[in-house]
């Protein structure tokens, strides 16, 4: 079995680790609060932006999975070059380097999105994310590194913060049958990617040489709206049918005047009020992997303590962050 280092423990970075010990592997855990180590996880203390320490505790590696994000929308251009920087030279001494992606160099999308399609954003978020996968790829053509990134779409399950989730933050919403208002438009198709398929794909990438030198989708399942994932959560709590309104732009806009994480969100409003839909059946045709049935999701969702009402998750941060 191999060495392999997960960067970041928030929920996806937690799920990879624990798959890569079920399958009887070497894990590291780095992140910037360390944990406790177990027999078969070893966690340490490191900040990601720290180009030396990153490199010195990563050290030789059959892979090295980046699940680190910073966590607020605002300081995304401050906060991501420094971390990339650092992981792109600490990804020289990996097999192969497997980034958990997002979907927000694509832009306003005029169709299902795949890996193929072209990175057209021109937010400052997007074009950020875009230029981070450029830089991977001219590392990798100077021959430094291995790459491969899993591209997902808004998180869902047990162990996504609620207080950071779409979903996850109307929870207790629905359980005490009051009004869930959601960004954007409530009926619009929209993708949701349950974290134990990030996980999977990420190990499979790590594993498949076939993987390498490009992007891939993870497995997530055909689009829902808003209106429907709530309902659909609802139901499963056994709660009173889901009533859902969209919070209209100009009041968001207003918020976003005073509050600089609102101002980002209004940003991306093209995620919010339009389709925004993934098409990841070239990772099933290819790869093997599949999307777990939206009925073990909602179920899943449903049972967390902050739906039956037993407070707020604290497995992990919200985007991926340390």
């Amino acid at each position: 079995m191999g060495r392999h280092v997960v960067l970041g423990k928030g929920p996806v970075g937690t799920a990879t680790a624990q798959l890569l010990a079920e399958r009887g592997h070497e894990v590291v855990v780095l992140s910037r609060s360390g944990g406790t180590s177990t027999d078969v996880v070893q966690h340490r203390a490191v900040d990601a932006a720290d180009a030396a320490a990153l490199i010195a505790a990563v050290g030789p590696a059959d892979a090295l999975y980046n699940a680190v994000n910073p966590p607020r929308y605002d300081r995304w251009t401050q906060d991501w070059p420094p971390i990339a920087a650092a992981v792109r030279v600490a990804a020289e001494q990996a097999g192969v380097l497997v980034v958990v992606g997002s979907l927000y160099g694509y832009g306003r999308p005029t169709g299902p999105m795949t890996a193929a399609t072209p990175l057209a954003a021109t937010d400052v978020k997007g074009r950020l994310k875009a230029g981070l996968w450029t830089d991977l790829l001219a590392a990798r053509a100077a021959g430094r590194i291995r790459v491969t990134e899993a591209r997902a779409s808004d998180f869902v399950g047990p162990t996504v913060p609620p207080a950071q989730s779409h979903v996850g933050r109307q929870l207790a919403t629905l359980r005490a049958g009051r009004r869930a208002w959601v960004v954007g438009d409530p009926d619009v198709r929209h993708s949701w990617t349950y974290v134990p398929d990030v996980a999977a794909t990420l190990v499979a990438l790590g594993a498949d040489p076939r993987a390498e030198g490009r992007a891939w989708m993870v497995p997530t399942g055909e689009p829902r709206s808003q209106r429907e994932v709530l309902t659909d959560v609802a139901a499963a709590m056994g709660a009173r049918p889901a009533r859902v309104t969209g919070i209209p732009w100009p009041v968001l806009r207003a918020l976003g005047a005073v509050d600089s994480q609102m101002r980002e969100l209004v940003a991306i409003r093209h995620q919010w009020d339009a389709d925004f839909v993934l098409d990841s059946s070239e990772t099933t045709a290819v790869l093997g992997l599949q999307a777990t049935p939206w009925a073990e999701v909602v179920r899943a969702t449903a049972q967390t303590p902050t739906a039956a009402g037993k407070g707020t998750s604290s497995a992990g941060t919200g985007r991926l962050n340390q």
